[in-house]
């Protein structure tokens, strides 16, 4: 059983924290997306997990043992770095073979290990060329196929994908994909770009300033961000957030937003919450064009960009700090300087308290307890 769990783990340079006691239960066999801006921890998270990185505090158990004073070697871990790391003098199969042939590895043990990995991974016909031979994805699959020959217990991806051109890690993201299938390990993958947590992970961890904002499924997070900061990181364009304010009576909530319109949001408001100062969210995709009366914003079309199968709309709804972003479909016409009016659905609808955090969470709450 290869999961994993992270207990009150922490990492401080000095004085200086980076991250901040975080607690993380991962299955066998599951495949984690961490994700997060930069200098958010999640790199030092998956150092400190494959023993390149000192704990400061807390405590890593991988199979149900505790790894703390374990050296790399002993986890039964494999990384892929950003950098591929391969030896530059080795032909594909002697850097597929290496870790083996340095832990003592039979002959033929080994030799049926690499192969094993250059079929999966579709590396058999170059086995004899030198990194200097191969392209970037070509490297990137040397890379992790010099994990699959250890049989790892886990795997850990440092951003591997991001020395990659856009088509490249459109293809790697299947590859990577592929491999979780055939190989069935746990998956540790660190990534600063959404859609390759959104298109690979079961479950993705936001983090933030070395703390867990949120953890759930790509499309838990998409639907039901639980604050602020989840609901702007993930999607793109990011949600629409514009200030608004709770009616003082009746549920659903109904809230008064920064157009002057009003929105039924099918989410009960706290009593406390009642003509509160609130803000009010909508993802770009959920905007719809109304049509007749019934319209939650209306505003000028400030400029467009067209691409393609989709377009996004920049919408002037009388703030400048405020633009409305709405993704339509490439074969709608709509003209720069044009009056547009857009609404959305009830569902589709967020709100977020004061401090950030998402109605929909407190209600979640309130129905738990």
């Amino acid at each position: 059983m290869a999961t994993v769990t992270l207990t009150k783990l922490t990492k401080r340079y000095g004085t200086v924290g980076i991250v901040h006691g975080i607690d993380l239960d991962i299955a066998d066999r599951e495949f984690i997306a961490l994700v997060g801006p930069s200098g958010c921890g999640k790199s030092t998270t998956l150092r400190m997990i494959a023993g390149l990185e000192e704990i400061s505090a807390g405590s890593i158990e991988i199979g149900g043992r505790i790894v703390n004073d374990l050296p790399p070697r002993s986890r039964n871990i494999s990384m892929v770095f950003q950098s591929y790391a391969l030896y530059p003098h080795m032909t594909v199969r002697e850097n597929l073979g290496f870790s083996l042939k340095i832990a003592g590895a039979a002959k033929e043990d080994m030799e049926r290990r690499v192969a094993e990995a250059s079929a999966i991974l579709g590396l058999d016909t170059l086995l004899d060329r030198r990194p200097s031979q191969l392209s970037g994805g070509q490297r990137q699959r040397v890379a992790m196929g010099r994990a699959i020959v250890r049989d790892p217990d886990v795997f850990l991806f440092d951003e591997p994908l991001s020395n990659l051109d856009a088509k490249l890690r459109t293809q790697m993201r299947t590859e990577i994909k592929k491999l979780h299938a055939k190989v069935q390990s746990t998956v540790i993958y660190v990534t600063h770009d959404q859609v390759e947590a959104m298109t690979l992970a079961d479950r993705i961890v936001v983090l933030k300033d070395g703390h867990i904002e949120q953890v759930g499924t790509p499309m838990d997070l998409y639907k039901k961000p639980g604050n602020l900061f989840v609901a702007q990181f993930i999607g793109s364009p990011a949600m629409n957030i514009l200030p608004a304010t709770i009616d003082k009576t009746g549920n659903p909530t109904v809230v008064s937003h920064v157009g002057g319109r009003k929105a039924t949001v099918p989410i009960a408001t706290p009593a406390s919450a009642k003509g509160a100062a609130v803000s009010f969210g909508v993802r770009p995709e959920d905007l719809i064009i109304a049509s007749g009366a019934d319209y939650l914003f209306e505003g000028t079309v400030d400029y467009v960009e067209q691409l393609g199968e989709v377009q996004l709309v920049y919408v002037d709804i009388g703030r400048a700090d405020l633009p409305l972003v709405t993704k339509l479909p490439g074969n709608v016409e709509v003209k720069r300087g044009s009056t547009l009016r857009l609404s959305a659905n009830g569902e589709d609808l967020h709100i977020f308290d004061t401090d950030g955090r998402s109605f929909a969470l407190h209600e979640a709450e309130a129905k738990a307890a």
